[in-house]
């Protein structure tokens, strides 16, 4: 897969190490000289521009892309950054890095990002996930599928422990994709009681997230409504 990563600061030097040792072609590109290290990704290909400019995006060859990834520090140039290779060049995947919260409504479809990636949102995410048990935390949002990645504590007091997977009456498009225990992963299977304690996560369309709350944790529902 090739992948073209606008900024090459700090933030994108690390998505390039990662992409690269999975074994895909990377395309780091600035407008910064100074940003310009090759020494720090010696494996990656190098381009001083600005992927704000047509041109630029021409001669990085971004039509053949696989995935754009606007990783700058501003948020201006990671949205026209998107549009230009979602409009233009019809790149299939672009990934928007939002850098100010208040930022984030603006990073959908409408500017090209078919995902945006907000390191406020994850943060504190990952912190409400590290303590919540019995409520819904949104981990992420996967924009092209209209579906939130979602994560619950089983509480003690769920009517379903003890049940087996295939058994729990899920809400519809409901998936429930990885089950965390003891600090293992396991794959759900049918026969598998659920336990209290176990870090459930589901994809899971916006619209049912509250539904799911309630069937699994209807305490934690009880207390939204009041």
């Amino acid at each position: 897969m090739r992948v073209a990563i606008a900024g090459a600061g700090a933030v994108g030097r690390s998505i390039a190490r990662e992409l690269i040792e999975n074994g895909h072609d990377v395309l780091l590109i600035d407008k910064s000289a100074s940003a310009i290290r090759p020494d720090q990704v010696p494996d990656a290909e190098w381009l001083l521009a600005d992927s704000c400019e047509l041109s630029s995006l021409e001669e990085a060859r971004v039509a053949e892309c696989d995935v754009v990834i606007a990783a700058t520090g501003d948020d201006k140039a990671n949205l026209v950054t998107s549009l230009l290779a979602k409009t233009e060049f019809a790149v299939p995947r672009t990934v928007g890095r939002v850098n100010h919260p208040n930022n984030e409504w603006l990073f959908t479809e409408a500017w090209g990002v078919d995902v945006n990636v907000s390191t406020p949102r994850i943060m504190s995410a990952l912190v409400e996930e590290a303590v919540s048990v019995g409520d819904l935390v949104r981990l992420f949002t996967f924009r092209q599928g209209n579906a939130n990645l979602v994560e619950m504590t089983l509480p003690a007091n769920s009517p379903y422990v003890g049940t087996p997977t295939g058994l729990v009456p899920f809400p519809d498009n409901c998936s429930l994709v990885t089950m965390l225990r003891d600090g293992q992963v396991y794959t759900p299977q049918a026969e598998q009681p659920l336990e209290a304690g176990d870090e459930l996560l589901f994809v899971v369309p916006a619209e049912v997230e509250e539904e799911l709350e309630k069937l699994l944790s209807p305490l934690a529902g009880r207390r939204a409504e009041d």
